[in-house]
């Protein structure tokens, strides 16, 4: 029950106002646009009338291109749904989806993104054995960095987030994604990442400690590993006491939600009706159990 009591927090402020504000939904790697009809047909179930974007780019193994690439073209989309509806939008990404939405809202400065809801989605970065045999059977973490960190490896998506903590060095040498929309490492658009975060009326952040495939499952929280495999969470790592995008800024305001949810495995936040319903689109003004 606290898993439901949890999840009703999640998109509480959907309740009011999600059936006069479009839903623009980015779905996870190695899937495309089918993959997340539940949810659009559970937001149009209940609210009928809801414009739902349910984008089609990048499916399959395409989702496995150079990140950079996949949000310049979402990006384009972004812009072409604001000019339709310049009072707002919902943005709701799922797993790597979830990542290179934030980072397309980033590069977005006059974006109409009202509330960002990332579902399990890896935010601090990726490192796990058991994901990438789901994309790269031979390969496993500790040697997965002389792959990603080289100009080969740059150019998938996966290469690009993937934050190996024994080196941060060449992580930053090599790595043209996270390490910069993270603000981690400066560049020119430092400012425009954190500005275009800001304009956010609330950020969501979704994950949960039985998801599976997420490594550390509280990437989803921007939390992560050291040097030592501790995982150190959110609010104790730089990202977050230097406020490099703002989320120490979102969170004095009351715009950030950490939301916890255990008992939910990396495939069933988007295709176990049970999970949509009970934990995620209850809060669609349906109530839900505590």
């Amino acid at each position: 029950m606290h898993r439901f009591y949890t999840c009703f927090v999640l998109l509480i402020g959907l309740s009011i106002i999600s059936a006069y504000r479009p839903v623009v939904i980015v779905h996870g790697i190695l899937t495309g646009a089918d993959s997340m009809l539940l949810i659009v047909d559970e937001i149009q179930r209940h609210h009928p009338g809801t414009v739902v974007y349910n984008t089609d780019r990048f499916e399959g193994w395409s989702s496995l291109e150079n990140a950079w690439h996949q949000v310049l073209e979402f990006n384009g989309d972004l812009q072409k749904i604001c000019e339709k509806h310049p009072d707002g939008v919902i943005l709701l990404g799922y797993s790597q989806g979830g990542l290179l939405a934030r980072a397309v809202l980033q590069t977005y400065p006059d974006h109409c993104v009202k509330k960002f809801i990332s579902l399990s989605s890896p935010q601090a970065g990726q490192f796990g054995t058991d994901f990438l045999h789901l994309i790269f059977p031979s390969l496993v973490a500790k040697t997965a960095y002389q792959l990603f960190y080289t100009y080969v490896g740059q150019h998938t998506s996966v290469g690009n987030y993937w934050n190996d903590p024994h080196h941060q060095d060449l992580f930053e040498q090599f790595s043209i994604f996270l390490p910069y929309i993270n603000n981690d490492l400066p560049s020119t658009n430092s400012t425009l990442f954190r500005d275009s975060m800001l304009r956010l009326e609330q950020l969501i952040l979704i994950g949960g400690p039985d998801d599976g495939v997420i490594t550390p499952w509280e990437s989803s929280h921007f939390g992560y590993y050291n040097e030592s495999d501790d995982v150190i969470p959110c609010k104790k790592r730089k990202i977050y006491l230097e406020d490099r995008i703002g989320l120490r800024t979102l969170d004095r305001d009351g715009r950030l939600k950490l939301i916890t949810v255990p008992g939910v495995k990396h495939y069933e936040w988007h295709l176990n009706t049970d999970v949509v319903d009970e934990c995620g689109f209850a809060a669609f003004g349906l109530g839900c159990s505590g």
